[in-house]
């Protein structure tokens, strides 16, 4: 793929993100094009004109539709699969739904998401069970550093993997298949944290096997924020609950599994991010000629250039390989120089700096504590490769003022 192909100047046209912003933070929360939105409106006047019906009994057809066309993207039998709001709500599922005793272990990563981390914790602490932490090195060598980093830390005591398969704080894509395979011949189940999955990597559930799989479809899907899937294995979908009870726990139906009704109505809420999936898998993938898999590498290729330039720019190696490298990249920065940020978002000075300065929108991350840090950099069809260009130039000058 040559340089040419990273940029497309009409591709930003479909979003309405602010001309003035450089932004090149798609992994936080996503960001969603114009027709996506222009879909939900019409559905939310759809519910709002007659609430009843369509909530009451024009919903779960549609949601059906939805979940078919989501199954079909991520390799899976509808059947096995699920919406909840978020990729921590999905998290927090499956572990309120199992159960531990005093001296089990729950396996995680030093890398893992924090909010989930803190999911995990909760668990353990109310079963006396303890939370076994394996750190994973940042700069990584290689996928099987990792492979080997987790799987030293497995014992016969150990009950649950808990893993990110793309980092959040690092950008790690993390081996996931190896990390599954192997913990199932230890008799271990996985769950794979899956938030920056979805239309960033290829995902096929159906050959990964994982117990449970979350994943965001507000991030690199692009659905509207409120859209996230949780997958779970067929053998074990009787053990897994929703968060909320609700009518679905005594239903006579018989026509479909207690999982999908469970699922299927948690109380009144609006469901249209939900609904609004299969439109947003048709239009990203119809805005470059290769359709999802150009998509996908063309994101990769242009956060491997960003990196590239950063690194540069900065005189240092790339953390990682090639390979451990999705439509995110981090990469390390020198020391914070001043105290620690205050609450309450503890954002540090080069990150406001690059706002306040550049109108550049990027996160700058302490890693692993506190004064180490990286900056992670996103890749989206709508950024091209001078928007690196600019943040390399950017940061090498705010580092030599002493930010």
């Amino acid at each position: 793929m040559g340089d040419e192909s990273l940029a497309d100047s009409d591709i930003h046209t479909h979003w309405g993100l602010d001309p003035s912003v450089l932004f090149l933070n798609h992994g936080s929360f996503g960001a969603c094009p114009r027709p996506v939105l222009a879909l939900q409106r019409g559905l939310r006047e759809q519910m709002e004109a007659e609430p009843v019906r369509f909530l009451g009994s024009g919903l779960e057809p549609l949601w059906d539709e939805a979940r078919a066309s989501l199954a079909a993207f991520i390799g899976s039998d509808p059947a096995d699969v699920v919406f909840v709001p978020n990729a921590t709500a999905g998290v927090n599922t499956v572990l309120a739904s199992l159960r531990f005793s005093p001296g089990d272990e729950l396996l995680v990563t030093d890398q893992e998401y924090n909010a989930c981390r803190n999911a995990l914790e909760v668990v353990a602490r109310r079963a006396g069970a303890r939370v076994v932490v394996a750190a994973v090195p940042f700069p990584a060598a290689s996928p099987e550093e990792a492979l080997v980093a987790i799987l030293r830390r497995a014992t016969e005591r150990t009950r649950l993997l808990l893993v990110d398969q793309v980092v959040s704080q690092t950008a790690l894509v993390m081996p996931v298949a190896a990390l599954v395979r192997e913990m199932a011949a230890r008799g271990v189940e996985t769950l794979v944290d899956g938030a920056h999955g979805p239309g960033m990597l290829p995902v096929d559930l159906s050959s990964l096997g994982a117990a449970y799989y979350t994943g965001n479809c507000h991030k690199w899907l692009c659905a509207p924020k409120g859209a996230a899937l949780l997958h779970v294995r067929r053998d074990l979908q009787p053990g897994v609950r929703p968060l909320v009870i609700s009518h679905g726990a005594s239903s006579p139906r018989a026509d479909r599994s207690r999982f999908l009704l469970e699922f299927g109505w948690t109380g009144t809420h609006d469901p249209t991010p939900y609904l609004c999936v299969p439109e947003a898998i048709r239009f990203l993938g119809s805005l470059v000629p290769g359709g999802w898999p150009e998509v996908m590498a063309r994101n990769r290729a242009l956060a491997l250039r960003g990196r590239r330039l950063l690194c540069d720019a900065l005189c240092t190696e790339e953390p990682c390989p090639e390979s451990m490298v999705g439509s995110m990249a981090a990469v390390p920065l020198p020391d914070a120089p001043g105290p620690k940020p205050q609450p309450p978002l503890f954002l540090d000075p080069l990150q406001v700096a690059l706002w306040e300065r550049h109108r550049i929108e990027v996160p700058v991350i302490y890693w692993p504590a506190f004064p180490r840090r990286v900056l992670r950099l996103s890749a989206q069809l709508y950024n091209e490769p001078a928007h690196y260009e600019k943040l390399a130039e950017a940061v090498k000058g705010l580092l030599d003022e002493g930010f």
